[in-house]
């Protein structure tokens, strides 16, 4: 059984991951009562978007946690200088961002 996560790749609304929930539960209902007691033969396969995926979520993590860990050795320093311009433009564009959806 392949399992293609349209969310993962950006290309469902959430109306089309719903059905498609609904279809794998249905799906999934008709081969637990067709498939009998016998041995399993399931298995699964992640694609390799999924392996990418991983990569770039860990050397995220691990390049947040040392911005945050210099941030942190600044401002008990008291050499942290926040850039007012850098941070009024990034709640703006986060406003302006969250009113279109």
């Amino acid at each position: 059984m392949k399992i293609y996560d349209l969310n993962l790749t950006g290309g469902a609304s959430a109306a089309e991951t719903a059905r498609a929930q609904e279809a794998q539960k249905l799906t999934q209902a008709g081969n637990s009562r067709a498939g009998g007691a016998g041995g399993s033969d399931d298995r699964v396969e992640f694609s390799s978007t999924l392996g990418s995926l991983s990569k770039a979520l860990s050397a995220y993590g691990s390049d947040r946690a040392s911005r945050v860990a210099a941030l942190a050795a600044q401002y008990q320093s008291g050499t942290y200088r926040a850039d007012a311009a850098a941070t009024s433009r990034g709640i703006v564009s986060e406003a302006l961002a969250a009113g279109g959806q």
